[in-house]
């Protein structure tokens, strides 16, 4: 993609080194980003991730990643403070939307953002809110519950591609086996129903996905993944639970954890349908 410009902003692709400092940007955020997430973000789409530069300085980036000839998921959208309101962020987004052609474009907006996404085309479908704390530690193994590598990888993908809006092999390949990554799946007559996984992140351990076909499912994994965070150093956990599965809420709250801050999933235009009743938490709020 040529380089595009406002004044003295220039876009152009970002490359994963680029996007360490993205994520430290994240993480001044609030956002809590997976320490070792950059791998399977960049291995879905390389082209997809963008960074603002004036005189030479990064200063705003955005992520449009394609998953499928009709869906990809915006994210990152991020410009630092003390450059804002400069028209750097809206350049910056222009720049990169580019690259999702005429998909449907998804993405979870703060708050803040919803009235100007709403602007550019996007529609609200529903509300997810991030469940953060220290899940109770089971006093054994959590029974039916396996390392993904025990399972089919076509299996899981295939019960991957079910909750989200199109098939993501190659992301899902490098986000089960990424160093620090801890991928489970609940097995059950052989087949699985249901897998999440744990990863280290800059505050409390991201859990994300979360899918299973039924609140026993969901949380026997949620037990088991969060036992394998205290392995890593973390007995709180962060996960992101839609409002369009309401066991998702229950399941937290009857673990004990407590809703923090609330997001917005939005979209430019029609999508593939997911089995909305197994997604208890959502995989990234950055890749959908």
């Amino acid at each position: 993609m040529a380089p595009a410009s406002s004044g003295s902003l220039s876009v152009a692709p970002a490359t994963p080194g680029d996007w360490a400092l993205v994520c430290s940007w994240a993480a001044e955020e609030g956002w809590n980003p997976g320490l070792s997430d950059v791998p399977a973000f960049f291995a879905q789409d390389p082209n997809g991730f963008f960074l603002g530069r004036v005189d030479g300085e990064p200063v705003s980036a955005i992520s449009v990643v394609n998953y499928s000839d009709a869906y990809a998921f915006l994210g990152f959208y991020l410009v630092r403070p003390g450059l804002r309101g400069l028209g750097h962020g809206l350049a910056t987004w222009r720049a990169a939307l580019a690259h999702a052609g005429d998909r449907s474009v998804g993405l979870d907006g703060v708050p803040a953002q919803q009235d100007n996404y709403r602007r550019s085309g996007f529609s609200t479908a529903y509300r997810t809110a991030r469940f953060v704390g220290e899940v109770p530690a089971p006093d054994r193994p959590v029974a039916g519950v396996v390392p993904a590598e025990q399972v089919d990888p076509a299996a899981l993908a295939a019960y991957d591609s079910a909750c989200h809006h199109a098939d993501r092999p190659r992301f899902l390949s490098t986000w089960l086996t990424t160093p620090g990554h801890r991928a489970l799946v609940r097995v059950v007559d052989g087949r699985p129903v249901g897998y999440g996984v744990v990863r280290p992140a800059r505050d409390e351990a991201r859990v994300g996905p979360l899918f299973a076909d039924t609140p026993a499912d969901a949380a026997a994994l949620l037990d088991a993944l969060a036992a394998q965070a205290r392995d890593f150093g973390s007995a709180r956990i962060a996960v992101d639970m839609p409002e369009s599965n309401p066991a998702a809420a229950r399941l937290a709250l009857e673990r004990g954890l407590e809703p923090t801050f609330e997001t917005a999933r939005m979209y430019t235009g029609p999508v593939r349908p997911v089995a909305r009743e197994r997604v208890f938490g959502v995989t990234t709020l950055e890749l959908g």
